[in-house]
């Protein structure tokens, strides 16, 4: 019962954590971010097990964090509102050309990474960007004026 209750916690804290960071798709990621996530990994099997490495115990942890993630996508399914608490909402970086400042700010993003996400979608000039969007996923949507 005690990994269940731990393995909880560790989820939710997790699941907190993440949705405090900066969006970023994998692919986007600088290599200290991706071995911050390998360490992040070891340091919660480390406080979900203890010192418990049955099998009986990591059948335990993952069960619970299966079932949490079960109930998190049936909320997200079922209710559009928990889904936008839960996995936040696209966010527009720019606006027929001008680059929005609290957008940016919010999400702690330069404006070097959207032109970049710009010039990878055959855009290169900010004032042909009709929409950039950053969606959920982390990735920079680009709609360009015709």
């Amino acid at each position: 019962m005690e990994i269940i209750a731990r393995a909880t916690i560790v989820f939710w804290l997790v699941f907190l954590l993440t949705r405090g960071l900066k969006r970023r798709s994998l692919a986007d990621m600088a290599p200290f971010e991706m071995i911050l996530l390998v360490v992040l990994g070891d340091i919660i099997q480390q406080g979900v097990m203890q010192q418990d490495y049955s099998v009986t115990g990591a059948f335990l942890a993952l069960s619970t964090f299966g079932f949490w993630i079960t109930v998190m996508t049936f909320i997200t399914w079922r209710w559009r509102r928990a889904r936008h608490i839960m996995e936040g909402v696209p966010i527009v970086l720019v606006a027929d050309g001008k680059p929005i400042d609290s957008a940016l700010a919010t999400e702690h993003m330069p404006l070097d990474e959207v032109l970049e996400a710009a010039r990878q979608q055959g855009v290169d000039d900010i004032g042909k960007i009709r929409l950039a969007i950053l969606e959920v996923s982390g990735k920079i949507s680009i709609l360009q004026d015709n």
